[in-house]
């Protein structure tokens, strides 16, 4: 049935123009709106295209070098701080090196001001000792110088209390007793 209604449909266009061939005045009217539209397009638009894509790739370009400057900037800038920290650790070393000079000739001086204050000490207790033993010795010497007379008076039954003679006695008993003694 189908193709009973596709012949009786050719046999009834026949005469009609083809739908698929265009006519001559549809050719000439599509080649002048396409050239019309070609040149304006050509003129106006792909300039603006061309502009375009010139400014994108200046901006991609000058990226590029912006960020190749960049890159420079900051390794010039990574190696001025790594010279400045070297020279920085250098500085401190250099500061602890003379910290503990300063602190050893700060040691040393405070050696040498105790070792003074202990010598200074010393010589002060030293002559204190003395002091105290040549008091404590005239002391004795009075005592015994008494006490020896007071024994000789007893021994002697003469009162023997002429004082230069008593302290005479008694310095020569005790510089006889000193020498038996060495």
């Amino acid at each position: 049935m189908a193709t009973q209604l596709l012949v009786k449909a050719a046999t009834v266009y026949k005469d009609a123009p083809s739908p698929v061939v265009p006519s001559v005045a549809e050719i000439i009217v599509g080649l002048v709106a396409f050239s019309i539209l070609f040149v304006l397009l050509r003129t106006k638009a792909v300039p603006m295209f061309e502009k375009a894509y010139a400014a994108r790739t200046s901006a991609i370009e000058g990226g590029m070098e912006r960020a190749e400057s960049a890159q420079r900037e900051a390794e010039a800038a990574l190696k001025a701080y790594t010279a400045q920290l070297n020279e920085a650790r250098g500085e401190a070393q250099s500061i602890r090196e003379e910290a503990r000079v300063q602190g050893a000739a700060i040691i040393e001086d405070l050696r040498g001001k105790a070792q003074e204050e202990a010598t200074r000490i010393t010589a002060a207790a030293r002559a204190s000792i003395e002091a105290e033993r040549q008091q404590a010795v005239s002391s004795l010497r009075h005592e015994v110088g008494a006490l020896a007379t007071e024994l000789a008076s007893k021994i002697v039954g003469e009162a023997l209390e002429d004082q230069v003679r008593q302290s005479g006695i008694v310095d020569r008993f005790l510089l006889d007793l000193e020498k038996s003694e060495k």
